[in-house]
């Protein structure tokens, strides 16, 4: 049995799926993007402030679920440039305690939704 997740703290999604799903103890949390919830506009021009942006619409939708980001297991990254990975990597770390982060792959790609330059899902368990 699967329970759908949806918070107007984090965007809507922009196609046929679900912020996230919650399925036994499991979250599956779709990728956020740097969209503002409260004005649907992209946050553009600055690394940081984009993965800001994107761990923001990820922290609305864990405290939706009733978790924070110490239930955070599984982090997958999707960047456009490598090259901005440890300025990505600087903003995501304010997240976690390095004692108990998450597993995680980033990866480069050669496009995402909006063309934005970073997006972040998570899987997280209560």
């Amino acid at each position: 049995m699967k329970k759908i997740i949806n918070t107007k703290n984090a965007p809507a999604p922009i196609g046929p799926y679900n912020q996230a799903v919650l399925s036994g103890t499991t979250l599956y949390i779709s990728g956020q993007i740097p969209i503002d919830p409260k004005t649907g506009n992209l946050i553009e021009g600055d690394i940081a402030k984009e993965t800001k942006q994107c761990m923001e619409n990820l922290r609305a939708i864990l405290l939706e679920a009733g978790m924070t980001f110490e239930n955070v297991v599984k982090s997958s990254i999707f960047i456009s440039d490598m090259n901005q990975f440890s300025e990505i990597n600087d903003v995501y770390a304010n997240y976690f305690d390095a004692a108990t982060a998450p597993a995680r792959e980033t990866v480069e790609v050669a496009n995402l939704p909006k063309f934005v330059n970073v997006e972040i899902s998570m899987i997280a368990v209560v």
